[in-house]
């Protein structure tokens, strides 16, 4: 059973930085491709940024461009995303997703990550 698990959420004020991860145990991680998504108080899950299989192709939302980059290590089965210049906007739980190379819907999560930021 694949299992996913977030770390390094927390409070900060804005313009602050955190670096989340995501640690993935019980699949073959290098196959899957993985993303971070977010859902704020009374809106929608939205995507972050997502990453291929090799860590080659990223992309990522209008909002965070310039300001976050999503990374892997397959070796360490583990997902991070680097969240630099936070504003208070970016005020969510953070969830980690992977899915297979040729899937179109998330198909395992973490449990999620509070960020908060303060302005």
């Amino acid at each position: 059973q694949v299992q996913l698990v977030e770390s390094g959420g927390g409070l900060v004020q804005a313009r602050g930085s955190l670096r989340l991860s995501c640690v993935v145990s019980g699949g073959t991680f290098s196959r899957n491709v993985m993303g971070w998504l977010r859902q704020a108080p009374g809106k929608e899950r939205e995507s972050v940024a997502s990453i291929g299989w090799d860590g080659g192709s990223t992309n990522y939302a209008d909002s965070v461009k310039g300001r976050f980059t999503i990374s892997r290590d397959n070796a360490k089965n583990t997902l991070y995303l680097q969240m630099n210049s936070l504003k208070p906007e970016d005020t969510a739980v953070y969830y980690c997703a992977a899915r297979g190379l040729l899937a179109l819907d998330w198909a395992y999560w973490g449990q999620g990550t509070q960020v908060t930021v303060s302005s």
